[in-house]
């Protein structure tokens, strides 16, 4: 069964049979609820009716905990939905697959926004600060994998010190449940997830060598610099859950290199995200696997030579429900490849 199928098949389950099959039943909300998120403390007074989900993973958490019937509207998703969650998604009105207006957001009358990007929500946002949404009395609560500080590195990314971990992850799905009262859902999500995580914690390479990933997310063009995950992302959590490391040593989030700096790093094994949002020609996997197999410099690497490369949902990469659900696609391929038991 694949990861998350099974997620949701244990809170239908649950939500069927009143949670009753969860080990220790989850207190009910008590409102008013104070949440410290980002630095910044929302209250909310009642649970949310009328959700926006800004992002794919804000989107999908909600939809994980069978929140569709409390969505006003979804935006901003570089890759499809879970098949899982397609048929509740289609309940959900979608604003747009790329960033969105202000004004289209306000037009759905929304009494909550949680963002999973700053981008999406934050003081450089082109769609809206979180003050925009405050003003209005609509409480918000972005993603706490995002709350990154961007004085290191000097882009709207933001950088990491130490390296990205699931516990954020819960942290937010804790957190979702709590806010629209339906915290046992959250922690049978949550108990998934870690079982999942245990589970690929096991994996270690073949011949016991701790292997070295690079993660390329995209390029503009074959000769622009490529968006790669940093060694802190959840790319990096990646590389360490199955035993590894990343061999990209940027701690900025997204760092950009160029193919001489990648070829340096030498790892030994390639992970090139499968993107849906159709942006840039490679965004496509087979467009990456195509360059790296026949660049005169790249296709020389030990990892290309080795045919050591491995397609991933590139949705992974960032700090989402997808994470673990990329690791075990890794994981899988690089079982058949013989490197990893």
């Amino acid at each position: 069964m694949t990861i998350l199928k099974s997620v949701l098949t244990i809170s239908v389950l649950c939500a069927a049979l009143g949670f009753a099959a969860t080990a220790a039943s989850a207190a009910s909300t008590s409102y008013p609820l104070t949440i410290d998120n980002c630095g910044a403390k929302v209250t909310f007074q009642k649970a949310p009716e009328r959700a926006i989900g800004l992002g794919q993973n804000s989107a999908e958490i909600l939809l994980l905990l069978g929140l569709e019937g409390k969505m006003a509207g979804t935006a901003f998703w570089p890759s499809k939905v879970l098949p899982q969650l397609a048929e509740a998604n289609a309940k959900v009105k979608l604003l747009t697959v790329e960033f969105p207006t202000f004004e289209s957001i306000l037009s759905e009358n929304p009494d909550f926004v949680a963002a999973a990007l700053p981008s999406l929500m934050g003081p450089s946002s082109k769609v809206a600060k979180r003050e925009d949404f405050e003003k209005l009395g609509i409480p918000t609560y972005l993603s706490p994998s995002t709350c990154l500080s961007t004085a290191v590195v000097k882009d709207q990314y933001g950088s990491r010190g130490e390296l990205w971990n699931m516990d954020l992850l819960y942290k937010e799905i804790d957190e979702l449940s709590q806010i629209f009262d339906v915290p046992d859902r959250g922690q049978a999500l949550i108990a998934d997830f870690k079982a999942r995580e245990a589970a690929l914690r096991s994996t270690v390479s073949k011949d016991g060598k701790q292997l070295s990933y690079v993660f390329w997310f995209s390029s503009q063009s074959p000769s622009s610099d490529a968006y790669l995950g940093g060694k802190n992302s959840a790319s990096g959590f990646i590389a360490d859950l199955l035993g590894g490391h990343n061999a990209i040593t940027a701690e900025a989030e997204w760092p950009t290199l160029g193919w001489e700096s990648i070829i340096a790093a030498n790892p030994d094994v390639i992970v090139v995200a499968s993107l849906d949002r159709n942006r840039w020609e490679l965004d496509k996997p087979e467009a990456k696997i195509k360059f790296l197999t026949t660049d005169p410099a790249v296709s020389q690497l030990a990892a290309v030579k080795n045919k050591a490369i491995v397609v991933m949902d590139g949705q992974a990469m960032n700090p989402t429900i997808r994470t673990i659900y990329g690791a075990e696609q890794v994981a899988q391929q690089l079982k058949a490849l013989g490197l990893l038991k």
